[in-house]
């Protein structure tokens, strides 16, 4: 009787697990991943509805991407989906920053991560070191390498292998009011790039006879705060001859003379203000998640201030008709030649990816000349693509100059420790701005708490 029963059972049951079989895969093509796409936090911002039968390309962007990229990036994705029916790319701005990918690591780990990321380059090599990106090698054509700019895809290889795809890239200088300039008895033309390089003393000198302050000696303007904006480590690090990293001896090299000599200027610019009265101007002028509309250098609340190419495309937005100029960074020495760096970021699939090679096809127009021609247009970056930079139609007039800066330009060392050697330089930073730790301490305890997390790396293929 038992084996009746069992015989009457599967009878009954295998019939219906064969229809939701059939069922599965009748909607396999596509389907609508909905909640599971959207991390807490996150916002679809495109591609939310489309075809059900197209494969749904999860999409994410961290949310430190301002308006003006986002809108981009928004347009690029709705071009995408609309050249390529069969695909629908589901775009969610989900909370992140250059080295915050909580909720990226979070979901690959639980199984439920998106299909492609927008990851900042520097930090690729980390990322793929643990383990949450996949080799891109077998989706890439022969010679594609040799398209985009050198250190842009130095940056998207990790142990000899290709992890990402070069989205865009920058160039850091120093913007100036010629107004704030021109009231402080400052003549702005010289600034003029056309006339040279100033000295990081005259540019002490011309800051101070901007700076002003209120009856309780607070700071109402500024004419300079070195390390808002893109005054990082990094910056003042390389304007200094600083070198951060030895591939010989695979050794980070915050201790370098250079990098200190760039937290030493930091310390005394500091030191000579006041870093208590500096750090309330700060707090007050320049507070975490300041929108564009209200940036320093927009409002007039400082004079000059070390930024980004894509800054451009946000004064053209929040101020158009502001009185300003673009040129070097300030340089120790009369008749040193000028230095600065170059970042960006990067295509990527995390591991656990439903729709690899559906993904792939996007970022490969993302990160081609049909997503990023538009996105220099836009927002006024810098692709990473070699030919696009002879195409001087999508360059605004001010951008010129800086695309000039790329061959000089230096970048970040693409570590498996990248993110961390960031947040642990930042940290020491603030440490010297506020002068709680002089530049020498600061920097030792950086390579006391990176270099042991480098050295199961060792020896490095670094790009």
């Amino acid at each position: 009787m038992m084996r009746e029963v069992r015989g009457n059972i599967l009878w009954i049951v295998l019939p219906a697990m064969l229809a939701m079989t059939l069922l599965l895969v009748a909607c396999g093509g596509g389907g609508d991943r909905g909640e599971e796409a959207v991390p807490e936090g996150g916002e679809v911002l495109t591609g939310g509805e489309g075809d059900p039968d197209a494969e749904e390309v999860v999409f994410w962007i961290p949310s430190i991407f301002n308006e003006v990229d986002t809108e981009s990036i928004t347009g690029i994705v709705e071009s995408f989906n609309e050249e390529n029916p069969d695909i629908r790319v589901t775009m969610v701005r989900v909370p992140g920053d250059e080295t915050d990918t909580a909720k990226l690591m979070t979901a690959v780990r639980g199984g439920v991560g998106p299909d492609v990321y927008l990851l900042d380059r520097f930090t690729v090599a980390q990322r793929a070191a643990d383990g949450v990106l996949q080799d891109l090698g077998g989706f890439m054509e022969e010679g594609l390498a040799d398209q985009y700019l050198e250190f842009a895809w130095s940056e998207v290889m990790f142990d000899g292998r290709p992890y990402a795809l070069p989205f865009d890239t920058d160039v850091r200088a120093l913007f100036y009011r010629k107004d704030l300039l021109e009231e402080a008895g400052v003549d702005p033309a010289e600034l003029d790039p056309g006339n040279g390089l100033i000295t990081i003393e005259r540019l002490n000198e011309i800051a101070a006879r901007v700076d002003e302050t209120d009856n309780s000696g607070a700071y109402t303007r500024m004419g300079m705060v070195p390390w808002i904006d893109q005054g990082w480590h990094y910056t003042w690090g390389f304007v200094y001859g600083g070198e951060f990293f030895d591939p010989q001896s695979c050794e980070v090299t915050p201790t370098h003379p250079g990098v200190v000599e760039g937290f030493r200027f930091m310390y005394d610019w500091a030191e000579e203000k006041d870093p208590a009265r500096v750090q309330a101007f700060v707090d007050t002028y320049v507070p975490p998640d300041n929108p564009p509309s209200q940036h320093p250098l927009i409002t007039g609340r400082v004079a000059m201030m070390v930024g980004v190419d894509a800054f451009i495309s946000l004064i053209d937005r929040y101020a158009p008709d502001l009185d300003y100029g673009i040129t070097y960074i300030p340089v120790p020495e009369e008749g040193q030649e000028p230095a600065t760096w170059s970042g960006g970021w990067a295509l990527v699939i995390p591991e656990g990816a439903e729709q690899p090679e559906a993904a792939y096809r996007f970022m490969e127009y993302m990160a081609g000349e049909e997503g990023q021609r538009v996105y220099v247009r836009e927002t006024q970056h810098l692709p990473t693509l070699e030919r696009l930079l002879d195409e001087d139609e999508i360059y605004a007039e001010s951008h010129i100059f800086l695309k000039e800066l790329l061959p000089i330009s230096n970048n970040r060392p693409p570590l498996p420790v990248g993110a961390q050697y960031w947040d642990e330089l930042t940290a020491a930073q603030e440490a010297v701005t506020l002068n709680r730790q002089h530049p020498e301490a600061a920097l030792e305890s950086v390579a006391n708490r990176v270099q042991p997390r480098l050295e199961q790396f060792c020896p490095l293929e670094v790009g």
